[in-house]
């Protein structure tokens, strides 16, 4: 047996870090075991999906190294749905209701009034087809509830049903069929929701395996039920703790926060997003793990904690620092290149400049500060100014390596009394602008004697 994992976002905005965990919770799944990954949108509601969601989705699943198998949109897929909803109502496990949302509502308050659990009495069962011909002749359309396996022959006398499955992150799981409401899956317009469309796909896909938020959980017994009335066995399901802000609360994709796509423009690295978005919230110390290989040996589901995990983005600069710091020059050339740095100096600039990156387009600000004119004029005070002008005069002859920095700053320190931050600072400002910033030994051959003499206030 092959195991098969899905992805199944809505395209009704952009994916945020919470959706990245479960996409890349299925993902190393596979990976580690040798499985598939399908990328299937769920675009079902068709005003709300939006292609330009769907092609944002594709482009940050990439960004972060996730490559699906294959790729399945809902909307293409209607005909398969009907066929199902077809096979339910044939059953009698599927039935038309009238109901309009104000009189559920009132239902529902009068069970509570009564201490009685809020659920759907399941009145619609006692409609004749003269009183469905008479809503019909009112212009009422019916949406249909999947009739729960909760009771032996009376539908309306429900007895505890209890759906069990070993979970792959929290372990035995029971859910009381006679505690829910039977659930809608098709609505009055005749559209559907996400139940049928995603049972009766993980079916025809062959998915094995469904990794999700915790907050499917109570979900999980109905669809489980609808799997074997499809004739099906159910997957295997693993349900992991959500994300959210410091404050506690719910990411929202539809509020833009901490989109995948807004960490990418801040210049993020995609390991640094995947890195958190995978170890927040399990028994695992949260690094910056390189790269995706390391990912998959490090990943592993029975270490997620059952209790919601909480995003600090400044965790996420912690982990990017750690990163780039750790690039080799290896992997950084090509994207150095694509920033116009390269040549003999390319690798040692990379080696000198990468322990003060926050993000690696400021290698750029860095470059420009080596090889060009200073971005900022250098600020310093009267007495500072009299003292670097006179501090270049001593600067040693060329040839320069990594002990011309010590050479000078003694020379400097016998001549002028000044040791400590009053020598090192109104130098460093006055070759590169900047009140901190990589060892000046690496930035003075880097700079060069022509360059540095240039600089002298």
């Amino acid at each position: 047996m092959t195991i098969t994992v899905r992805f199944a976002p809505s395209p009704t905005g952009y994916i945020h870090i919470g959706n990245t965990r479960t996409a890349l919770s299925n993902w190393l799944y596979a990976q580690k075991n040798d499985g598939k990954f399908i990328l299937r949108y769920d675009d079902t509601d068709v005003e709300r999906s939006k292609e330009e969601y769907a092609h944002a989705i594709a482009v940050d699943l990439d960004w972060l190294g996730i490559k699906p198998d294959c790729v399945e949109y809902q909307s293409q897929r209607f005909h398969i749905y009907a066929k199902a909803v077809e096979r339910l109502k044939q059953a009698g496990l599927l039935y038309a209701c009238y109901e309009t949302a104000d009189e559920l509502e009132r239902r529902r308050k009068l069970r509570l009034a009564r201490r009685l659990p809020p659920i759907y009495g399941r009145e619609a069962l006692k409609l004749t087809d003269a009183d469905k011909s008479e809503f019909e002749a009112k212009g009422r359309k019916p949406h249909w509830r999947f009739l729960l396996p909760n009771f032996e022959n009376d539908p309306f006398v429900t007895s505890r049903t209890e759906v069990h499955w070993d979970d792959l992150i929290r372990g035995p799981q029971t859910v009381d069929l006679a505690s829910m409401s039977d659930p809608v899956l098709v609505r009055e317009d005749g559209t559907y929701l996400y139940t049928l469309p995603s049972v009766t796909d993980d079916i025809d896909m062959g998915v094995t395996h469904i990794i999700r938020g915790d907050d499917h959980v109570t979900n999980t017994g109905a669809q489980i039920a609808i799997f074997r009335a499809l004739g099906a066995e159910p997957p295997v399901f693993g349900h992991h703790n959500l994300l959210t802000t410091v404050s506690g609360e719910g990411l929202s994709k539809r509020s833009g926060a901490l989109s995948i796509g807004s960490l990418r423009e801040a210049g993020y690295e995609p390991m640094s997003v995947a890195s958190l978005a995978v170890l927040i919230g399990t028994s695992e110390a949260v690094a910056a793990v390189p790269n995706m290989a390391a990912l998959v040996e490090q990943f592993d589901l029975t270490g997620i904690s059952k209790s919601a995990a909480k995003f600090d983005p400044a965790e996420l600069d912690t982990l990017n620092r750690t990163l780039l710091h750790e690039l080799s020059f290896g992997e950084a050339q090509a994207r150095l290149e694509a920033l116009d740095i390269s040549g003999e100096q390319a690798e040692p600039f990379w080696l000198a400049i990468r322990g003060n990156l926050e993000r690696f387009n400021d290698a750029a600000h860095w470059w420009q500060i080596i090889n060009g004119e200073l971005p900022e004029a250098p600020l310093l005070s009267d007495e500072d100014k009299a003292f670097a002008h006179d501090a270049f005069k001593l600067l040693p002859d060329a040839p320069w390596n990594r002990q011309t920095w010590k050479d000078w700053t003694e020379r400097v320190k016998m001549e002028t009394g000044r040791k400590g931050k009053s020598l090192f600072m109104p130098l460093r400002i006055a070759l590169t602008g900047q009140t901190h910033g990589p060892e000046l030994a690496d930035l003075l051959v880097l700079i060069g004697p022509e360059r540095t003499k240039g600089r002298q206030p």
